[in-house]
């Protein structure tokens, strides 16, 4: 891979970090205020609800204090709430007018000197709390104080109730600890979505760049021995100009082939981009094969053609390059060395056999896919590629395996083509 290449794949795996992580931040930025706002109400209306409580139990107990001549509790020690939580405490504050009264049931030990000071607050100030005060055990509480009138309008002290706060805190705490816990997990998920996603929305792109980079090492690969060819008949030319004549048609011959050769790689990126379609059409392949065996350059190589009628749809000028690339492959990579190729070609029943008697190809190569082929020593080579391109554009299969006498055996099948009518119009290639 080139640097270039390289480059370009490091800023997709970078873009696809950073989509990750701001779509990560955005909804942690979400989320943050969401877990906030849970937290803050909770804690607000645990209080509340305290508070509430604090409220119903001193404006009870002030109903059910007695005036008469002296102050009567008869009422007060009959009640549910003088055995219930929270607690209370009926106090004279700076008065003298009765002896504090104790609610039954202590739910949090409290100073009697605390509660009578808040009792002595209230009557100065009309009422005092709610608020925090410490029970003698240090645990938190929240108290609330409300004056209690005579008759005459006159205060004459104040019940004072009494709630624990632990029990709503605990809960509290434990909101706080589920909706910590949610929102990271929420984060890692939506984390890993986001990456999920991002990977597919730049797998496009990371494709189109794969195959960028294989149809440029595919056309140096397949213009290097025409451009060498070309220059070797240019210099031979220069050099010698009375053979001018005589190396003209072989140059206009290279540079057609090269030309064809930039005009299959360009369709199959067009086709493979979805720019273009297949030129799907019923070919007689034992036809096709053979004109591309007369047509090929083998001077030294011996090419036998074996062939049965066969009809396959597939797209003629794609078909024809494939073929041309395995004999191709088979007569430059198929011979013991310093001996000349030998190439056997079979067509039947939609498949495509070239076998050489080379050294074979590698048993790891060959348990392979088509992407990519070492040309050292074996039969094989980056054009191949094409070859298995091809095949599966039509549906078919490109195969390789070794012959058991020696050399490599190369199978490309195609669909054949469905029977027709007797008498139906249909045109061949």
């Amino acid at each position: 891979m080139t640097s270039t290449s390289r480059s370009s794949a490091d800023r997709l795996r970078r873009l696809r970090r950073g989509l990750t992580a701001l779509f990560t931040t955005m909804s942690a930025l979400a989320l943050v205020p969401l877990a906030w706002f849970v937290i803050y109400e909770d804690s607000e209306q645990g209080v509340a609800r305290i508070d509430a409580d604090l409220n119903r139990v001193t404006s009870s107990v002030s109903r059910l204090v007695g005036f008469d001549e002296t102050i009567d509790f008869s009422l007060v020690n009959t009640d549910v709430l003088d055995q219930s939580c929270p607690q209370f405490a009926i106090m004279p504050g700076v008065t003298s007018a009765f002896q504090a009264h104790l609610s039954r049931r202590v739910c949090v030990p409290m100073d009697t000197g605390v509660l009578n000071g808040l009792a002595a607050s209230a009557v100065q100030t009309g009422r005092t709390g709610p608020g925090y005060q410490r029970g003698t055990d240090g645990s938190l509480v929240r108290v609330l104080a409300e004056p209690l009138l005579n008759r005459g309008g006159k205060y004459l002290g104040a019940v004072v109730a009494v709630a624990d706060t632990g029990p709503q805190r605990q809960q509290h705490t434990e909101l706080v600890l589920w909706v910590i816990g949610g929102s990271i997990l929420l984060i890692t998920v939506l984390g890993f979505a986001s990456h999920v996603l991002s990977g597919r929305s730049i797998r496009p792109a990371a494709a189109a760049l794969e195959q960028q980079e294989v149809l440029l090492a595919e056309t140096a690969h397949d213009l290097r021995t025409p451009v060498a060819a070309l220059r070797a008949l240019a210099e031979a030319a220069q050099n010698n100009p009375g053979l001018s004549a005589e190396l003209l048609p072989r140059t206009v011959r290279l540079a057609a082939r090269m030309g064809g050769i930039i005009d299959d790689l360009l369709v199959r990126a067009r086709l493979a981009a979805g720019v273009e379609q297949l030129s799907i059409q019923p070919v007689f392949l034992d036809q096709l094969v053979a004109a591309v065996v007369e047509e090929a350059q083998t001077r030294d190589a011996h090419i036998t053609l074996t062939t049965a009628p066969t009809a396959v749809d597939a797209d003629p000028a794609l078909v024809q390059r494939a073929i041309g690339n395995l004999l191709d492959n088979a007569v430059k990579y198929g011979r013991q060395p310093g001996a000349q190729a030998i190439v056997h070609i079979t067509v039947a029943g939609g498949t495509v056999t070239v076998a050489d008697h080379g050294p074979g190809i590698d048993a790891e190569a060959a348990a392979e896919t088509f992407d990519r082929f070492s040309s050292t020593g074996g039969s094989s080579g980056l054009g191949l590629s094409i070859v298995r391109w091809v095949a599966q554009a039509h549906g078919g299969t490109l195969s390789v395996y070794n012959a058991d006498e020696g050399g490599a055996i190369f199978e490309l099948r195609l669909p054949l083509s469905a029977p027709r009518p007797v008498g139906s119009a249909s045109s061949w290639a």
